[in-house]
């Protein structure tokens, strides 16, 4: 794996397992987003819970790469879905967010 590549993983599982610790911690930059959105409560720690299992993964992924290539489409599919949720709750200044977090995942696949 280049430097590139391992700096980009590194990067890309940062950003998505503090996404995910944020959303168990509670924190407001990231539920009254969500609360925003209509986002049931509920599937809350669903989405935390995948969050920090992709930024794992990725992490894992340095041993094992395919899991790491795994965890990165998850990762990439999960922010799509986050996207099309900020589109359809009609919030079109939030849409940067999720593709922010999408873009080192994506970036991650292009390098491997």
């Amino acid at each position: 794996m280049s430097t590139t590549a391992t700096v980009v993983t590194l990067v890309a599982a940062f950003m998505a397992g503090f996404s995910g610790l944020s959303i168990f911690r509670g924190a407001k930059f990231v539920t009254e987003p969500l609360v925003e959105y209509g986002v049931p409560k509920g599937m809350w720690t669903f989405l935390a819970t995948a969050k920090v299992a992709g930024a794992l993964g990725l992490l894992v992924g340095f041993a094992v790469p395919a899991i790491g290539t795994a965890a990165a489409i998850g990762l990439v599919l999960y922010f799509t879905g986050a996207v099309i949720t900020v589109l359809r709750a009609r919030s079109y200044a939030h849409v940067a967010f999720p593709l922010i977090y999408a873009a080192p995942a994506a970036a991650v696949l292009a390098l491997v």
